[in-house]
């Protein structure tokens, strides 16, 4: 099939957007249809400490140079004009780590915000923290309170950092919301989809089509429980700090071989994956 005028003149853009391109960064964009790509991504990045240990490196080294993969990922999903990103950065869980290295996580970030709004307010980019802010130590949430303060006017896409955050926990606080303002109705209380979806912290955003996973493991780590119910799930084994430009580009590419049903499928239409098959059918 011919490539139209328009989508030609719209990968030229986007690659101009994207800056000089490797081979093989150009091979994975080459093949990317950009007006199919996903309008949420969320990203589990896991395996900086594996990183750091198989260079005999301290485990923060891993979390510091995971930073660099993070701004490549931000920035370049920025470019393409993806309307939203999630970065999965501390887990309720992620307390359990030894006091030194959540020390250094917090202190991290902290740096993270104040070095990389340049980059935030160049790419139009607005930011939003999902979790349990408020638990954080103070100087934490003053940093995080003035990054979104200071990104609220931006109209481009939406950089969502979940910091303390836990797919349960989310959803008890939008249950205790809800009741919350339903206390005191005459009515019984009422809970849909809708309304549940209201009070998420994601509340706004689109649910994530894609949910990238690096290290290799299979699961979802408690991440986004009720947004990513129909999300394509891609998993590389390259360590977080490794995800370069390239295995981005791949991961977007992968998405869109997918063949998305949302449980349905068009009447007449054969059951061509393997998912949706049961197990020895």
């Amino acid at each position: 099939m011919p490539i139209t005028k328009s989508h030609t003149t719209l990968q030229v853009s986007a690659s101009g957007a994207l800056g000089p391109l490797t081979p093989e960064e150009a091979l994975h964009f080459e093949r990317l249809d950009l007006s199919r790509l996903p309008r949420h991504v969320a990203v589990i990045m896991d395996g900086n400490g594996r990183w750091a240990q198989q260079r005999h490196l301290p485990r923060v080294a891993g979390h510091r140079s995971g930073t660099k993969t993070a701004r490549t990922t931000i920035e370049t999903c920025a470019r393409l004009k993806i309307e939203a990103l999630t970065l999965y950065a501390f887990s309720v869980e992620n307390w359990r780590r030894p006091k030194a290295e959540i020390d250094f996580l917090m202190q991290l970030l902290r740096e993270y915000l104040r070095q990389e709004m340049p980059l935030l307010q160049k790419n139009d980019i607005r930011m939003k923290f999902l979790g349990r802010t408020d638990e954080l130590p103070r100087g934490v949430q003053d940093d995080v309170r003035d990054a979104m303060e200071r990104t609220a006017g931006n109209k481009g896409m939406v950089l969502c950092v979940a910091l303390n955050y836990g797919g349960r926990a989310e959803i008890v606080d939008a249950m205790n919301a809800i009741l919350a303002e339903q206390n005191g109705n005459a009515g019984k209380p009422v809970i849909t989809e809708e309304s549940l979806a209201q009070h998420m912290y994601t509340s706004g955003l689109p649910d994530p089509d894609l949910l990238i996973r690096t290290s290799g493991e299979m699961r979802v780590s408690n991440f986004l429980l009720w947004q990513i119910a129909y999300a394509e799930i891609f998993v590389t084994e390259t360590l977080w700090p490794d995800f370069n430009r390239a295995r981005l580009l791949e991961a977007l590419v992968e998405f869109q071989k997918r063949e998305r049903r949302y449980g349905g499928i068009r009447e007449g239409q054969p059951d061509t994956q393997k998912s949706a098959r049961v197990v020895g059918e």
